[in-house]
């Protein structure tokens, strides 16, 4: 799927190298011609700072479009990328001063919470010619209720990832979190290491509404989730890819496009993404929309634009969507008879999935569970 629309990108680069023009893209390639947004070159020699997921962009690999560095190549603006493996490492990152970023990808509610702390620009949309695409459906959303400060990337859903041929079926036959509280898969089961989606599991599984500021609910699902963790591997982010796909694990809470990964990254190492099983909890999962921001006092703000107006350009957002699996924002893309998964039901699934976001809380209740999950986490 990553290669399915990106290898004629890739005899183009090879075949015809890019030519950028002084002061403007005119002309300069044909990966130009590609695109539908103004990428004038005149902020050419600035070094642009981006703090992003890890494995969340189309990078260059199985002949996918590198985007960063077509988008060097096109407005000679370097990029400068860095990632993280949760929102709360992100926050810790940008709020503990020091580095300077320009554009980070958080998830709806750390746009919240961001936006509450005054820590983000508002974005000038009248340079944003490619927002046209973003689908209706994700303007004005309750994290940024005007669509000021944030536009969407990509979007999806938390699921429960697990080997088929390691799992008794009769224990995903209900589809539930409690797989993850079962004692016959002992050693087997990855945590997920943040806490908001960690509590989140033990919440939705005792029918807590996992946006509530009531602390003693955050007891209660600490406790429940720390039951679980004796029977834990360990806790793990981007490492779920490695110990999923070597199958040195059997069950894992991630998030749907990475479950897609994992499948085709096993399909190219030894033909058995099969082995692989993902569903969405009866008791409920979270949605959620990542979105791109500029933070307050970027001083490379002009950049920041062209960067993320680029993101959204048809063309590259196809490329994107192919390689990293997630839930498209983009009609363009959605919408092109080439773009291979649309239709699936991992993705854009046609029976509603149970499903909440999750909502900036007040001060209190996060500093409690941030408490709350680092005792678990000491514990365990």
């Amino acid at each position: 799927m990553k290669r399915f629309i990106t290898l004629m990108l890739a005899a183009v680069i090879l075949a015809v190298p890019l030519i950028l023009s002084s002061c403007s893209g005119s002309g300069s390639s044909d990966i130009l011609a590609e695109l539908e947004g103004n990428y004038e070159n005149d902020l050419a020699g600035t070094t642009l700072y981006v703090y992003n997921w890890g494995e969340y962009i189309s990078d260059g690999e199985d002949d996918s479009l590198d985007i960063n560095a077509a988008f060097e190549e096109v407005t000679g603006i370097h990029v400068e990328y860095s990632t993280y493996d949760s929102n709360e490492s992100m926050y810790a990152t940008i709020s503990g001063g020091g580095v300077e970023y320009d554009v980070v990808i958080p998830s709806d509610y750390m746009v919240a919470r961001l936006i509450a702390e005054d820590r983000l620009e508002k974005i000038d949309f009248s340079k944003l010619s490619n927002y046209k695409y973003i689908d209706e459906k994700y303007m004005n959303p309750v994290y940024d209720p005007e669509s000021e400060y944030s536009v969407p990337y990509t979007a999806g859903y938390l699921g429960l990832v697990y080997n088929n041929t390691l799992v008794d079926p009769a224990d995903v036959e209900e589809q539930s979190w409690s797989l993850m509280w079962n004692e016959k898969y002992r050693g087997q089961i990855l945590g997920i290491d943040n806490a908001r989606d960690a509590l989140a599991i033990a919440m939705f599984s005792l029918g807590i509404d996992v946006n509530t500021n009531d602390q003693a609910e955050w007891d209660r699902a600490a406790n429940y989730l720390s039951e679980a963790v004796p029977l834990y591997q360990g806790w793990a982010m981007d490492q779920t890819f490695a110990k999923m796909e070597g199958e040195n694990a059997t069950v894992a809470a991630y998030y749907a496009g990475d479950y897609l990964t994992m499948v085709e990254d096993m399909d190219e190492a030894n033909g058995n993404g099969d082995h692989l099983s993902m569903y969405y909890p009866k008791e409920g999962t979270n949605i959620f929309v990542d979105a791109c921001c500029i933070l307050k006092g970027s001083k490379n703000y002009d950049a920041a634009l062209l960067y993320i107006n680029f993101l959204m350009d048809p063309y590259v957002a196809l490329q994107n969507a192919e390689y990293i699996h997630y839930t498209c924002p983009n009609t363009a893309v959605v919408e092109n008879e080439e773009y291979s998964e649309y239709g699936n039901e991992i993705l854009y699934p046609v029976t509603e999935v149970k499903s909440e976001y999750y909502a900036h809380l007040d001060d209190e209740t996060i500093k409690h569970y941030t408490d709350l999950w680092n005792k678990i986490k000491s514990a365990g």
